[in-house]
């Protein structure tokens, strides 16, 4: 009886050890939200959208998850040169979208260190000129505001968010640059974040590749 007593008091001891490494290993057996097209880009196997390795002056930095799990909000970032980022999010939506109360967590943290506001509008995104899907486009009404963190000499230092429901879900997009210096860097970066948003999210053609 004493050596069975003792083995329970093993089996307990290792137990308690194992059960938190294991909970700790369970993140990284989730599959990955994005693949690999093949060409550099990276699929968004949910939604559809494609996160090029380049977007004109942009390099993708990263992909991966944003906030819970349980959320579905995946992310692809960009640097370009001289301190220009631009942060794609996407979201699944169970409901309607409001992107003011969506971004309203962003809009705080910017007044908090000091930001202004100094922008906010809807803007319309069309398909570039000439684009093989310029007449199945449909134009996309993006919410935007803009804060200013700081300003030095000739450059003001902005950024951007940015929200539009597309296809169930809600994409957004935060865009760090300096006016004017890299006004039409962002705006670029605006227009490929719902351009392609338009022609993919929801989509069946950007469907993972089978393995």
């Amino acid at each position: 009886m004493r050596n069975i007593a003792g083995l329970a008091s093993i089996i307990a001891a290792v137990t308690c050890f194992a059960l938190p490494a294991l909970a700790q290993t369970v993140p990284s057996l989730r599959a990955d939200p994005f693949v690999d097209s093949g060409k550099g880009d990276k699929v968004h196997t949910a939604s559809g959208f494609v996160c090029p390795e380049r977007v004109g002056r942009y390099v993708r930095n990263s992909v991966g998850e944003g906030g819970s799990p349980a959320d579905g909000k995946v992310f692809c970032s960009y640097y370009a040169l001289d301190s220009v980022y631009g942060t794609v999010q996407l979201t699944p939506l169970s409901g309607p979208y409001d992107a003011k109360k969506s971004l309203v967590g962003d809009f705080v943290e910017q007044v908090g260190i000091g930001g202004k506001q100094v922008d906010e509008k809807m803007v319309t995104v069309k398909p570039a000129d000439g684009a093989k899907e310029a007449e199945s486009f449909k134009p996309v009404e993006v919410y935007t505001r803009t804060y200013e963190t700081a300003h030095l000499e000739s450059l003001r230092y902005q950024i951007k968010f940015t929200g539009a429901a597309i296809n169930g879900w809600a994409v957004e997009s935060i865009i760090e640059y300096a006016s004017t210096r890299d006004d039409e860097t962002a705006q670029n970066f605006l227009d490929f974040v719902y351009r392609s948003a338009e022609t993919e999210v929801g989509k069946k053609q950007n469907a993972a590749p089978a393995k």
